[in-house]
Parts: C-alpha cells; structure tokens; sequence
C-alpha cells in the first residue's frame, strides 16, 4: 500500500494496543532490510531518517526508495523525519512526501521551544502532517552528535506545551539515552506521572539500549513509539567488517550487502516481535 499518513499510522496502533518501532535507515540496504521486516511482523511502523543521515542520499531519493517498496506491502507505514533541528529541515521533509516529522527544539529554554515548535506544527498543519515535537534532553550519542545534557521533562510543563504548540506526539526524557555507550535507566514513576498529565501519545527515543520487558511496560503509559537506530546501524557494519575479516580481498559487493541486508532485518524482525511481546512461530 502507499506510505500511510502519520495520523492514520498512530490510529491503528491505538486500535491494535501495540507500539510501533521507529527504525532509522540510511540507505538502500538498510530500507529494505527494515521493510522486509515489518511486512513479515505484519505490525505497523515509522521508518524514519535524520537529517545528518540524508545527506547520503537527499530528501527526495528517501521517499522514492521507502514508497516504491511500500507500495507492494500489506503493513502500514509512515515515513518520519527524525531529529528535523531546524524548520528548513521540516518543509523539505514535508515538500519532498514525507508523511510525518519531528521538530526538534530540545535545545532551547521552555518558551523558545514552544515558539520553535508551533512556526513548525503551523507549517506542517498546513499539509495534513503530523509532527512529533521534544521536551527535555536526552542524553547520549546521536550520529555525530554528542549531548551530556541529561534534563529530564517536567511533567508540569507538558500539559502547557503541548496545547501551546498543537505538537500531536510527545518525545520525552525518562532516563532514556541515545546510543548504546550510556546505559539507560527508565524511570517509570516520572513515565507514569507524564502520561497522566499528556494530552497526546508519547515517544521514547534511544530503544535500542531499553531492555525489551521495560519496552513491553511502556504500552500501558501511552507509549506510541520507540526509536531505535544503533542496534541496525550495529548489525550493519558489524556485517561488512566481518566479510572482510573472513576475505580481505572479496571484491563481490552484492554478496556483502545483501548479508548486511539480511542483518538488518533479523535485528529489525526480532525487535518488532521482542517489543510486543510476540512469540515467533
């Protein structure tokens, strides 16, 4: 089926009770390895991208990939634009198809964040786009991007700025991290008392250092999406560098990609059934 639009991705995972991975992909390989998986988990998702990462390819080339593979699948899924730091990010996202984006304005103090969001969400509104927007700091390494901030969200402040900026998800800082080099440690008291308090479904990022059980946990506190991007990238590379260690000189490069390929999808296929508690047949 063509990419689903964001809001209609996040009304079937409220209907189905699951809660969707958010798989961030790079390049062709890694697309397809993250598709397969979903279509076979039959479990609807985001595939996203950041855009430190579509450098490699552009804004345009990302759709063209992830619709054109979408197209003959059965699953829904959204394209999502991870991490979009800047409101030029955003419109070339939306511009280029994708069907739903984040706003990242975790940088800036409560009232510049709000400001930066809603110019965002106004824009997005415009086209029918969900936007997931962030209130607190994740720590963590995120691609080249390394944050020692570790500001966890203030559940007082999340009613007021959700309303104010109209953001429809809500990333939050509960002692997630980005990366696997930090280890996370959930607060789930802070998790609970967030829930009870946001008017829209929540996001966790950095999934892939999160133990599955506590993931599993997350669905009862509104958890709509986790973020997972180092387990893949891990998998990937880890795949190509032991095809060289085994043939310093292998020069068939279809064979190394399509196992890197293959890696990615038993990692994304294995998380998707790991996070809903799915017992693989």
């Amino acid at each position: 089926m063509p990419l689903v639009n964001g809001y209609t991705l996040l009304e079937i995972i409220k209907e189905r009770e699951v809660i969707a991975g958010a798989f961030n992909t790079t390049n062709l390989e890694t697309t397809v390895g993250i598709l397969q998986a979903v279509e076979k988990s039959g479990i609807p998702t985001f595939i996203q991208i950041a855009p430190t990462n579509i450098s490699l390819a552009g804004y345009e080339y990302i759709v063209d990939m992830v619709s054109r593979y979408a197209e003959n699948m059965d699953t829904p899924v959204a394209l999502h634009l991870d991490h979009g730091k800047k409101f030029e990010n955003v419109k070339k996202a939306i511009r280029a198809g994708f069907t739903s984006v984040m706003i990242d304005g975790s940088a800036f103090d409560f009232d510049e964040n709000i400001a930066f969001t809603k110019q965002a969400v106004d824009f997005a509104k415009a086209y029918g786009i969900l936007v997931e927007a962030e209130l607190g700091a994740i720590l963590g390494k995120e691609d080249d991007h390394v944050s020692e901030a570790d500001s966890k969200t203030d559940p007082t402040q999340v009613k007021e700025f959700v309303e104010r900026t109209g953001c429809d998800m809500l990333a939050i800082s509960v002692g997630n991290v980005h990366g696997l080099e930090d280890e996370p440690r959930i607060d789930f008291d802070l998790l609970k008392e967030i829930n009870e308090v946001s008017p829209v479904p929540l996001v966790i990022h950095g999934g892939s250092g999160i133990p599955d059980n506590h993931i599993q946990q997350m669905v009862q506190y509104n958890v709509a999406k986790i973020n997972i991007a180092s387990d893949l990238r891990q998998s990937y590379i880890k795949s190509v560098g032991k095809a060289y260690e085994e043939n310093p000189s292998e020069a068939n490069l279809i064979k190394v990609l399509q196992k890197a390929e293959d890696s990615v999808f038993e990692t994304v296929y294995n998380k998707i059934l790991s996070m809903n508690s799915v017992v693989q047949k």
